[in-house]
């Protein structure tokens, strides 16, 4: 994501464009929700948190909270995302 410090920001810049693709809108037609996720540098509540909204509705990834409430709201560190992103246990 552009502007951000978090190690995942390359990861959800691949998500954006992946919803833009034609895998991606199929993915959207089929789940229609809307996730923000908490990301945290270091550690959840003593750093500044940087929200991402996946929006599933619509097939975009933007920074900012959702206005509105999201169908589910997930809290992570930036190394917590990143390893469960990538399938690590």
């Amino acid at each position: 994501m552009e502007g951000s410090n978090l190690k995942s920001a390359a990861l959800l810049e691949q998500l954006h464009v992946h919803l833009a693709s034609g895998a991606g809108k199929e993915l959207v037609e089929m789940i229609g929700f809307v996730y923000q996720l908490n990301i945290s540098p270091k550690k959840l509540g003593f750093d500044e948190e940087v929200f991402i909204v996946v929006d599933l509705k619509k097939g975009v990834v933007s920074k900012g909270p959702y206005e509105g409430k999201p169908d589910a709201t997930f809290s992570f560190t930036d190394d917590d995302f990143l390893a469960i992103s990538s399938g690590a246990n």
